[in-house]
C-alpha cells in the first residue's frame, strides 16, 4: 500500500510492475469474513446475448472511486489466471480531492459456465485487505443477478484499528456502488 495526493495514472505501470513482483497474501477462509451482496438486473437478455467485455475488464467500479491497470490491458489480451491487478482507490471518493492508495490484487479463478460468469482475485502482501473477491454474473429464471462475494480480514494494523468507524461503512459505500454500476452497464449496452 502506498499513500499519496496525486492521482498516480501517469505512474500506473511502474506502480503495476511492483505489485506483478510481489507475492499473495496468505489467508484461510474459514478464518475470514464472509460477505455477499447481490442486485437484481431485471432484463429479457441472458448470458449469451450480452457483452460482458466491461467484466472482464474490470469495469465494476465507478472511476471516482477506483482506479486500476491490470496485467492484460498493458499485454493487449484477454484476462488470465496469474494476472495482477493494479488499484487505486479514492478515499474519500473524489478524485481531486482524496487520498490516493495503491495497492494490488492477483486473478485466481475465471468462471465462464452456462449460467454463471465471472472471477475472482487474491489480495496481494500490502493490500489494505487480506483476502478473495468474486465477481458473477448469473442468470436465474427472472433475469440476472450481479453478485460480490467476499472473505476478508483487514490487512494491516491500520485498517483494524479504523475498521469499524470507517473501513466498513466505506465498503459497503463501494460495494452499493459497483452493483449499480454493473447493472447500469448492461441495462444501457
Amino acid at each position: 500500500m502506498k499513500i499519496f495526493l496525486k492521482d498516480q495514472a501517469k505512474n500506473f505501470e511502474k506502480l503495476l510492475d511492483e505489485q506483478v513482483s510481489r507475492p499473495t497474501m496468505t489467508f484461510n477462509k474459514n478464518n475470514l469474513k464472509e460477505k455477499t451482496t447481490t442486485i437484481d438486473i431485471i432484463t429479457d437478455l441472458n448470458l449469451k446475448q450480452l457483452n460482458l467485455s466491461f467484466l472482464f475488464d474490470y469495469q465494476i467500479f465507478p472511476s471516482n472511486i477506483l482506479t486500476y491497470k491490470a496485467q492484460w490491458q498493458r499485454e493487449n489480451r484477454e484476462m488470465r489466471i496469474g494476472d495482477t491487478i493494479l488499484q487505486q482507490a479514492f478515499i474519500p471518493p473524489l478524485r481531486s480531492f482524496s487520498q490516493k492508495i495503491t495497492f494490488g490484487v492477483r486473478i485466481n479463478s475465471i468462471i465462464n459456465e452456462e449460467s454463471i460468469k465471472g472471477f475472482s482475485y487474491e489480495t496481494i502482501v500490502g493490500h489494505v485487505e487480506n483476502g478473495e473477491s468474486t465477481f458473477t454474473l448469473e442468470q436465474n429464471g427472472q433475469g440476472l443477478i450481479f453478485k460480490i462475494r467476499t472473505f476478508s480480514a483487514p490487512g494491516n494494523i491500520l485498517t483494524k484499528l479504523v475498521g469499524l468507524v470507517f473501513t466498513t461503512p466505506y465498503q459497503t459505500y463501494c460495494t452499493q456502488r459497483a452493483l449499480e454500476n454493473v447493472k447500469n452497464q448492461i441495462l444501457d449496452g
